[in-house]
């Protein structure tokens, strides 16, 4: 929110018990009041994939947690991952424990296409998590998310 843009105060009504509940959440996330954690929420919302128009382009993570002991599981994801080479641009293998395998694709790429990768992986069997995270990329590759400036 740039420094010149005005606020605009709006009534939000909820069951006492959600809002109690609500309070010590943000007050464990370090927050102040309320209006600046919902303004964080509406950030996030609009951010999901699902709320972006299918030809933008973004930049996020697709992460994901499977079974490595799932029968050509592995194998299915690495050519997954090679059929969507163009849109990944690094990737972090982590192993969990004896069975479970973490995944991170650092994606960039057209929604559609993205969410069309993570669609995929998330059918597969064996695969327990499979979430696109992704953020709002201009022609110039800088995100809408804060300024960047060089010292």
């Amino acid at each position: 929110m740039s420094e010149k843009e005005a606020l605009v105060r709006f009534g939000i009504s909820m069951p006492q018990s959600l809002i109690e509940q609500y309070d010590r959440l943000i007050a464990l996330q370090g927050y102040d009041n309320r209006s600046e954690a919902i303004r964080d929420l509406t950030r996030k919302a609009l951010l999901t994939s699902s709320s972006m128009q299918p030809d933008e382009t973004v930049a996020g993570t697709i992460v994901m947690v499977y079974d490595h002991h799932i029968s050509d599981l592995p194998i299915t994801l690495m050519e997954l991952q090679h059929e969507y080479h163009h849109a990944i641009i690094s990737t972090m293998h982590i192993h969990l424990n004896h069975q479970q395998c973490l995944e991170i694709l650092v994606v960039r790429g057209k929604v559609q296409k993205l969410r069309e990768l993570q669609q995929r992986i998330q059918v597969l069997k064996g695969v327990g998590y499979a979430e696109l995270s992704v953020t709002h990329v201009d022609e110039h590759g800088h995100t809408h998310e804060q300024p960047h400036t060089h010292a």
